[in-house]
């Protein structure tokens, strides 16, 4: 199945706020890319859209990560690890992970997200 040009994109309930470089024609990219941003007091999940960048035509999306707040409350330390990509479209079967480290800083007045987007297979 050829290769593709794939970059992630994270949101915070369903706002965009970081876009990872693009690693061109691989099935394997590595970014090793690490992002902290502010975090809304009542946020509810963050989702890592992995896509790939399509000079032609609009950037296919090859899958997600979402993880919810109460994901994130069961690892104080952080969650690290590989992923599993879940489809978005449902009539696509999805095959892949991505190795993220997602970890919440600060108190509850001003937290933090500090979020690693490492690579993806």
């Amino acid at each position: 199945m050829g290769s593709s040009d794939p970059y992630c994109i994270v949101k915070i309930d369903d706002e965009a706020i970081i876009r990872t470089a693009t690693v061109w024609k691989t099935l394997s990219p590595f970014w090793g890319e690490e992002y902290e941003v502010q975090l809304q007091p009542g946020f509810h999940s963050i989702s890592i859209y992995v896509m790939d960048e399509d000079a032609l035509s609009r950037d296919d999306v090859i899958g997600k990560v979402c993880i919810t707040r109460d994901m994130l409350a069961e690892h104080p330390k952080g969650y690290s690890g590989w992923v599993s990509l879940s489809e978005v479209d449902p009539d696509e079967e999805v095959q892949g992970e991505i190795h993220l480290r997602v970890e919440v800083l600060g108190s509850q007045g001003s937290r933090r997200l500090r979020c690693s987007v490492l690579e993806a297979r």
